[in-house]
């Protein structure tokens, strides 16, 4: 379970359902040139703030864990998961199958 920062507000992701706090959009180019709100790209990089308990194996009957873990960053396409605001967060909730990549150190 993942705890809000902001509040008391605890959170359960269900089944393969995954958290995800997307990375902040930059507001300026590497060379120092700030952009106007358009010309920002929408992230398409977060953290996983909390995963559900897995999948369920139709024919074994057995569950399947989640190969992504809290703390992992990530790579998903752009109009992945759903947008919700929990306290003053705003995060995304996807399925495991929507993430593309683990980024590895």
């Amino acid at each position: 379970m993942a705890k809000s920062s902001s509040s008391n507000m605890n959170f359960r992701p269900l089944h393969d359902k995954i958290v995800v706090r997307r990375d902040k959009q930059t507001d300026r180019t590497q060379s120092g040139i700030y952009l106007p709100e358009k010309a920002k790209d929408t992230p398409k990089t977060g953290v996983v703030e909390a995963v559900g308990t897995g999948t369920l194996n139709t024919e074994t009957g057995s569950l399947v864990p989640l190969t992504v873990r809290k703390g992992d960053k990530v790579i998903f396409s752009s109009y992945s998961g759903t947008e919700v605001k929990l306290g003053d967060q705003e995060l995304l909730v996807m399925s495991e199958d929507e993430i593309l990549a683990v980024i590895e150190d």
